[in-house]
């Protein structure tokens, strides 16, 4: 009987990762990010960043589970930094500066409005951390002593379920807004983008224009995944004390990080292994929400940022407008740098 041959691995899975923005798409690829801007003329500007992952020159941050926590970190501090490029790209900044802050600027300078800012970012964390670490856990000990204490078990899981519930209503009503529904659009011309090249087709709008919007790696997924996660090592925490719980979840928080990385990235590469799609499907459902359907435009700009991000494989590719920018800033790196084809690019 003749050996059944073993099927060739895709060597274009996990190669990019990217984000939605405000009127674009950013795309990275190793160091290199590109941010395509759709601009109010109609043209399309792009920007190109050549950064480097503080994991190239601390190796042991390149160990699993460590290296997923470095990621997210990163990641963050890229998406902050490509959203204020895009805004300013616009004009945005400016126009949506209100009254007060242009005082603040025009008597005390630019650094304290970045200290304010600063501390805004500070105050938004705080405010997540209290919704998901600390409300799901407050309402449920309630809920349990109204009860009389008959939850027992169940408790964990009706915690999670409120978390859950939150993040959804959270995804809900921000997708009503004209302006995040855009946003959400490019989004799925990010993914529809990243899976035509994944198959190898000519990157046009009309052939990604055929493809799915859900991709296995987006971050939707890996937040939606992280929850699933806190669920699981929330059963073992002591119900005794609702702040000592919030805690203890709190500093458990890297653990389910760098967990719910590795399997993100484990998914991107066997999205046809059946128990990876069941693990998968609530995170591709959440995409509903987080995604819609582009249109022609939209994938055009993606497109323009993914050509930008892997200019090696399109060397002939040049957009109008476009500028790099070389920076030793540490920014979102893919986890590995092997040559065998599977850098393990950030989240889509």
């Amino acid at each position: 009987m003749k050996k059944k041959e073993r099927p060739v691995p895709n060597c274009r899975l996990n190669q990019v990762g990217g984000q939605a923005v405000i009127e674009g798409v950013m795309m990275r690829h190793k160091e290199r990010s590109s941010l395509a801007i759709r601009m109010p003329d109609g043209s399309i500007r792009v920007s190109d960043t050549i950064t480097r992952s503080i994991r190239e020159k601390y190796k042991i941050l390149n160990i699993p589970i460590v290296r997923g926590v470095v990621n997210f970190i990163e990641t963050i501090m890229l998406s902050m930094k490509t959203l204020t490029k895009s805004a300013e790209a616009l004009g945005l900044e400016d126009e949506g500066e209100t009254k007060f802050e242009k005082w603040l600027t025009k008597h005390f300078g630019k650094k304290l409005m970045d200290v304010v800012m600063g501390f805004a970012a500070v105050l938004g964390v705080a405010l997540a951390l209290v919704l998901f670490f600390f409300v799901p856990s407050l309402l449920t000990k309630l809920l349990d002593n109204l009860t009389g204490g008959v939850l027992g078990g169940w408790r964990t899981l009706i915690e999670g379920a409120v978390k859950i519930l939150i993040f959804i209503l959270y995804l809900f009503f921000a997708s009503l807004q004209p302006d995040i529904k855009r946003t959400f659009q490019y989004h799925g011309a990010e993914h529809k983008s990243i899976f035509a090249y994944e198959a190898g087709v000519d990157l046009t709008p009309e052939n990604a224009m055929k493809y799915k919007r859900f991709h296995p790696r987006c971050g939707t997924s890996f937040i939606f995944f992280m929850l699933l996660l806190s669920i699981l090592i929330g059963s073992v925490l002591p119900w005794s004390n609702t702040v000592l719980r919030a805690v203890l979840k709190l500093l458990l928080l890297p653990l389910t990080m760098g967990l719910g990385y590795e399997f993100i990235m484990f998914a991107g590469k066997h999205s046809t292994n059946v128990i990876v799609r069941i693990l998968s499907a609530p995170g591709l459902w959440m995409q509903r929400l987080t995604t819609k359907e582009p249109d022609a435009s939209q994938l055009e700009v993606a497109i323009y940022a993914l050509k930008s991000a892997m200019i090696h494989e399109f060397p002939d590719f040049k957009a109008p407008g476009t500028d790099e920018e070389k920076t030793d800033e540490t920014a979102a790196e893919e986890p590995d740098t092997e040559t065998d084809g599977n850098d393990e690019s950030g989240d889509n």
